[in-house]
């Protein structure tokens, strides 16, 4: 006897996903859908704006991401007028950028995905001074006496018996999926903590390059803040101009970013982890992967200087790295047969980005409903296929990509923690190794950072100030149709904006973003999306009331559904009206 366990909403802060699992007697996933429950507009209301303008609303498509869609659509504007851009704006957005990673990435780990681990409860039964040579056993970690973990420890006891969990509210505390000792416990709570403090002091780089945090400000043909190298001027986190100030402000971030990395962030990893190596063999998903490539070192036009490459891995072969070419009509294209939107030319029929429609039809029940329709549009995310193949992106596709490149700090960095872990390369296909595969890559780039930075400031001291490209910032200079594409890695994946230009204005504008490629539902074929793939791989519920197990996979994915979904009226009616004076 099947029965059909409904997750909704699934993720802790974008409540925008459902999942509905189905269960064999036996507790086992043997089928799994993944629904968007909020549908998207931004293209819509991008169509007729001045392409200039775009990444200001393109990057309220999400809040979590902050930056990354405001890069991928100054990106598409350049990439469509060939509009290249200075030295030191290439430096500056790689350090935005870098500084989303790793910021994006303890954010998850600690605050969205953690306590899918950590039994914050079991944390009382912690001996302070255990925890504290536990600590001290993985890492130089400053914060680590009994002491210390015995405030924590009565801070969370306040919480627990005034019942009053606050920000550990809501979890499947005392589950006996939960297999982390008490001292474990409590240093992950302690370091949950502290990472909410230090979240808070990370973001000044994105304050210093633009202006604020989150969405900063970006600008096609380069670089919003000036640089100046006058004593006087204005600089810093409140200021105008990017000064040596403001720079000193930023090498001192790096190096708060790597030492919570290499102290805190990999050892704690490295500590739950080996706690559930049972992970490391299910939650495999569709065992292709794919990324787009990032963090150029002479501009995106050469792919050889990108620190991340661009390809496509099929079954798990990491001889063998196809090439992907995002303006190709015949690699990527997004399906709708099991979504809410259809398509002048009929549902079973896919479209490349350039000639993308955004037409919805909803036709599933109408909320509240027990479950969904799963043999006819159950989402309103599409299906993105890659030459017909469906395609995971994320941490994972990128550690692989890179390993499988050669690119010898992920090497290095992936056969520490597999012998640490007694585990082959072969484990990173699974839950755990996604989870595992986004702290690797935290190093990689928090440790490339310097390199940027050294490179911004040689190039300040040699002379060279220029930010911004003028060459091409008037309308009259473009040509009357242009068509390009702006892509990068997300923290989350391969995320791609596809504009068309006609007379200056946007004619047609689609993004196409990591959590589609992961969460969309099924296609035409009947082929399901990652998250669908990755839930029938092993996964048995304890208890389907609290399907810990249905968290524990798709969070490793990291959802942000926002990117992917936006809120309309059913009956088309104005929500909200906001005058601005």
């Amino acid at each position: 006897m099947t029965q059909r366990v409904v997750v909704d909403p699934i993720t802790r802060i974008e409540g925008h996903l459902r999942i509905e699992a189905e269960t064999a007697a036996d507790g086992s996933i043997t089928s799994a859908y993944s629904s968007g429950t909020m549908v998207r507009g931004i293209e819509l209301i991008l169509q007729g704006r001045d392409p200039r303008e775009a990444w200001a609303f393109a990057q309220r498509i999400c809040g979590v991401c902050t930056l990354v869609h405001g890069v991928a659509s100054v990106r598409a504007v350049e990439n469509a007028l060939n509009y290249p851009i200075p030295p030191n704006a290439q430096l500056i957005r790689n350090l935005m950028i870098a500084a989303q990673y790793v910021h994006d990435h303890v954010m998850h780990f600690y605050h969205l995905h953690a306590l899918d681990w950590v039994d914050v409860v079991s944390a009382l039964k912690a001996d302070p001074a255990a925890t504290s040579a536990l600590a001290q056993s993985i890492s130089k970690w400053p914060k680590s006496s009994p002491g210390y973990f015995a405030d924590v420890q009565k801070k969370v006891k306040t919480f627990v018996q005034g019942g009053q969990l606050g920000i550990f509210a809501n979890g499947f505390w005392g589950n006996p999926g939960y297999k982390l000792p008490p001292e474990a416990n409590l240093m992950a709570v302690a370091h949950y903590l502290e990472a909410l403090q230090w979240q808070r002091e990370v973001v000044q780089i994105h304050t210093i390059f633009g202006g604020k945090n989150p969405h900063p400000n970006f600008l096609v043909g380069g670089s919003p803040s000036p640089i100046s190298v006058n004593p006087g001027d204005s600089g810093g986190v409140s200021g105008t101009a990017l000064n040596m100030t403001g720079l000193g402000q930023i090498k001192a971030t790096i190096a708060k970013m790597q030492e919570f990395v290499d102290q805190v962030y990999v050892p704690d990893t490295l500590a739950i982890a080996s706690y559930y190596k049972d992970w490391f063999a299910r939650g495999e998903g569709v065992g292709n992967f794919m990324t787009f490539g990032d963090f150029p070192a002479d501009g995106m036009g050469d792919p050889s200087t990108w620190l991340i490459p661009s390809g496509a891995i099929l079954n798990r072969d990491l001889s063998t790295i196809h090439p992907v070419n995002l303006t190709d009509p015949t690699e990527v294209q997004e399906f709708v047969s099991h979504s809410w939107y259809d398509y002048a030319a009929g549902k079973n029929g896919g479209l490349h980005p350039y000639d993308g429609e955004t037409k919805l039809n909803y036709t599933g029940p109408k909320p509240p409903y027990a479950q969904l329709d799963v043999e006819q549009s159950y989402s309103w995310l599409k299906s993105p296929r890659w030459k017909g193949n469906v395609m995971e992106v994320g941490p994972l596709a990128r550690i692989l990509m890179l390993h499988a490149k050669g690119h010898e700090p992920t090497m290095e960095l992936a056969a520490m923690a597999l012998k640490t872990l007694d585990l082959p390369l072969t484990a990173m296909f699974s839950t755990m190794g996604r989870t595992a595969a986004r702290t690797l890559e935290s190093k990689i780039i928090a440790d490339q950072m310097p390199t940027w930075y050294d490179n911004l400031v040689a190039n300040i001291k040699a002379g060279d100030l220029a930010v911004h490209n003028e060459a091409k910032w008037d309308p009259a200079t473009w040509p009357a149709e242009a068509r390009g594409v702006g892509f990068m890695e997300a923290p989350r994946g391969a995320l791609a904006h596809w504009i068309v230009i006609k007379n200056g204005k946007i004619e047609n504008y689609q993004a196409v973003v990591p959590s589609t490629w992961n969460a969309g539902p099924r296609d035409q074929n009947g082929k399901p999306g990652p998250y669908e793939a990755a839930l029938m791989d092993r996964h048995t519920l304890f208890d389907p009331k609290q399907p810990l197990e249905i968290q524990r996979t798709i969070h490793s994915f990291d959802p942000c559904i926002a990117c992917a979904v936006h809120v309309v009226d059913p009956d088309g009616a104005e929500l909200t009206q906001i005058t601005v004076n």
